[in-house]
């Protein structure tokens, strides 16, 4: 008997009028999409008609307004708040995942794991939590900060925030609601568990008011590359959203992550990595480049710039655009792993100018981009899936709806055809589709006894 091939997994990164920085000025495009529900609407029913796994909805907690840095030509400015939008969502799809950005910096754990409980509950278990520690430093001033968090004490503060919210989703056994009407007994108070957390940087009594998730615990996401992010991934995360310019890039990234999991006690298949992918498609390689193109001559120097800057590190408008990118930092040659030094990698191995490699990064925002023909585009992404650089990708699409619609009807069809891609969804949940097991409640160990002998100081603080 012949195993089943290994499945390719596909998420979508969902932006309003397309992931591309001048998608918005295509004619083609919806330039109101951050505002208008009904695009969101037509995203996700399209991607679920692609079966991709899950839809991911990233978000930031301040507005891009700087002056002087070509923001004001941009449309990542203003958009719906994730977790209303993927609530709302969940209403016109039935098996595609719903995964939000939400910080672990400012915001509190009890509130984010009530959200995420009820969006699981709201989907029938298909929600996600894409963990972020706010590398914006503009956030902090919307939050009664004048100084950002330095990034030592954000870690810290976001691993003991994933502990908190994950020990929080199992305030409840799946059968703690035996709402028994003879007898009057609503809940078993034996299956009730009081969390009672104390640490360096949350005190949260518990339990949760929001019954076990429909997934036990709702899909964790983590898309950080530095040693702290890889070290939170490897302990804490399902699904990591990575960052690879090449193939050699991805699979270094993906062997040291998938290495780093044995000591938290998880194996490497507990983890799905899936890079993000822009890409240009078309029935052929020369109308696939013409859309490309058609797009790049939309990006301003301004923005693309500015974007550049902002990734980078500094400020590099002072420098001549046409010019050659100036010495790196010290920072930024010491962090390998960071965006800054992957950019200036690029930038000397292609040996670009400023505004070359800020376009470049404008299409992408950092992601791989491939642009070719259906089989040429496939035959990258099987590449990367079947060589050990991916379990996946989370697909970067730069105009909406035109280039969404091309990977649903040209590539997914290919992927099928290779046998890498599903052709029906596997479950109903997130953790089904991705091959995820549902975990066991910290507390389905515990004898009911010494549950019980645990929680009395929480009975007599209710009485």
């Amino acid at each position: 008997m012949t195993s089943q091939p290994a499945q390719m997994k596909l998420g979508l990164f969902i932006r309003p009028a397309g992931n591309h920085i001048a998608s918005w000025r295509h004619p083609d495009s919806h330039a109101d999409a951050g505002a208008n529900f009904q695009r969101f609407i037509e995203m996700a029913k399209t991607a679920e008609r692609g079966l991709l796994d899950m839809l991911f909805s990233a978000d930031t907690q301040s507005a891009w307004t700087a002056e002087g840095d070509g923001m004001q030509r941009q449309h990542y400015v203003a958009w719906l708040e994730p977790i209303c939008l993927m609530s709302a969502l969940s209403g016109y799809t039935s098996k595609i995942g719903l995964a939000c950005t939400q910080t672990t910096t400012y915001d509190e754990p009890y509130s984010l794991a009530r959200r995420f409980a009820t969006l699981d509950h709201i989907s029938g278990g298909r929600a996600a939590w894409n963990v972020i520690t706010s590398g914006n430093p503009t956030e902090a001033q919307n939050f009664g900060r004048e100084v950002h968090i330095d990034k030592v004490a954000r870690y810290g503060r976001a691993r003991e925030f994933v502990q908190v919210v994950s020990g929080l989703w199992d305030s409840w056994d799946d059968d703690a609601f035996i709402r028994d009407r003879k007898s009057g007994l609503f809940f078993d108070p034996d299956k009730m568990h009081v969390l009672d957390h104390s640490g360096e940087h949350f005190k949260v009594r518990g339990p949760l008011n929001v019954p076990r998730p429909p997934q036990g615990r709702p899909v964790i996401i983590q898309a950080g590359t530095s040693e702290d992010g890889r070290e939170l991934a490897a302990e804490t995360a399902d699904v990591v959203f990575s960052a690879a310019n090449d193939i050699d890039e991805a699979k270094a990234f993906y062997s040291d992550l998938k290495s780093r999991m044995a000591k938290f006690g998880r194996s490497p298949d507990e983890l799905k990595v899936l890079p993000g992918v822009a890409f240009s498609v078309a029935p052929t390689e020369q109308e696939a480049i013409d859309k490309y193109e058609e797009l790049q001559e939309l990006i301003h120097p301004d923005i693309a710039i500015g974007l550049a800057s902002r990734r980078i590190g500094f400020d590099l408008r002072p420098y001549p655009m046409n010019g050659p990118l100036p010495p790196a930092p010290p920072k930024v040659e010491g962090d390998r792993s960071s965006r800054s030094y992957m950019m200036y990698e690029v930038a000397r191995r292609e040996n670009l100018t400023i505004l070359e490699l800020a376009k470049r990064f404008a299409a992408a925002r950092g992601h791989f981009f491939v642009t070719g023909s259906v089989k040429m585009v496939a035959d990258v992404l099987e590449d990367w899936f079947t060589t050990g650089a991916c379990d996946g990708f989370n697909l970067v699409p730069p105009l909406y709806p035109n280039s969404l619609n091309d990977f649903v009807d040209l590539v997914v069809p290919e992927l099928q055809r290779r046998g890498i891609f599903r052709k029906q969804y596997e479950g109903s949940t997130l953790r089904e589709n991705l091959g995820l097991a549902r975990p066991s409640s910290r507390y389905a160990a515990i004898p009911a006894k010494t549950a019980t002998a645990q929680k009395a100081p929480a009975k007599k603080a209710t009485v």
